[in-house]
């Protein structure tokens, strides 16, 4: 099991991105890696279910866009951590 990402309060005083400490700066950066990085998976699979479905062109892509979905999610685990909503 991972461990926690450590938590940092984030104050509704800052109104710019460098007020923010170096560790809340860097855990939202990652925080929005790791959902782009969802993002991409999901629209891989979209994707492979739009070429088995006809709508796209058919080239192998589903299977290659499967595990590329599959690798995404693989080398970003279940330690994604929740940062707010941007």
């Amino acid at each position: 099991m991972a461990a926690s990402p450590p938590s940092i309060a984030i104050s509704a005083e800052f109104s710019s991105w460098r007020e923010l400490p170096p560790d809340a700066r860097q855990l939202l950066a990652q925080g929005a890696m790791q959902r782009a990085a969802a993002l991409l998976a999901q629209h891989a699979e979209l994707l492979a279910a739009e070429m088995e479905a006809g709508a796209l062109l058919d080239d192998g892509g589903p299977e290659a866009l499967r595990l590329f979905a599959t690798l995404v999610r693989a080398t970003n685990g279940d330690d994604w951590v929740t940062v707010g909503n941007a």
